[in-house]
């Protein structure tokens, strides 16, 4: 349990990366923890696009950059991109997305890869050009991207230190 926890105080985003791609083990480890994830009522409403293929990563992030009116990378490099989007037909669609998101950056950091999560997923995907993308990876129905978790193996300079927990954070009753 200890390992545990100090895997939940340690993990931070990354937000440079080495151009390697991650092993097939710890990306399938990573992506089992996702669809552990609690959901509401155990609906299992996400689904999670796994990206590796380079042409279909840099298309992510070309439309998420254009999202923000940039032409950087709003991947930093990272070879891999795991888009999660879940059925807006359940309520709790967007808690059940980021419970996803958060069990795949965690077991990440828990195995030794570097992660970020990476927002504009909705209106990517809320575009025509991200519309296409669904029905191309033949995901039917009421998706809504929730967010992205790009995976890779960071240098060093684009860890940053973790800021001083606020005060008054938890307030005990």
């Amino acid at each position: 349990m200890k390992e545990t926890l100090q895997d939940l105080k340690t993990r931070r985003s990354c937000r440079k990366y080495k151009p390697d791609m991650i092993k097939e083990d710890e990306l399938n480890e990573i992506l089992e923890a996702g669809i552990y994830a609690p959901t509401g009522m155990g609906a299992q409403s996400p689904v999670i696009a796994a990206v590796t293929d380079k042409e279909t990563r840099d298309t992510l992030a070309r439309l998420n950059a254009q999202v923000m009116g940039s032409e950087n990378d709003p991947f930093y490099g990272a070879p891999v991109v795991l888009v999660v989007l879940a059925d807006t037909s359940r309520r709790t669609y967007i808690d059940d997305g980021n419970l996803v998101i958060c069990n795949l950056l965690n077991a990440a950091h828990a195995i030794g890869v570097d992660s970020c999560y990476i927002y504009r997923a909705r209106e990517v995907f809320a575009s025509e050009e991200g519309k296409e993308l669904l029905d191309k990876w033949g995901i039917k129905g009421d998706y809504e991207g929730i967010g992205n978790v790009i995976l890779g193996y960071g240098l060093p300079e684009g860890i940053k230190p973790a800021a001083p927990r606020k005060e008054n954070y938890i307030i005990r009753i």
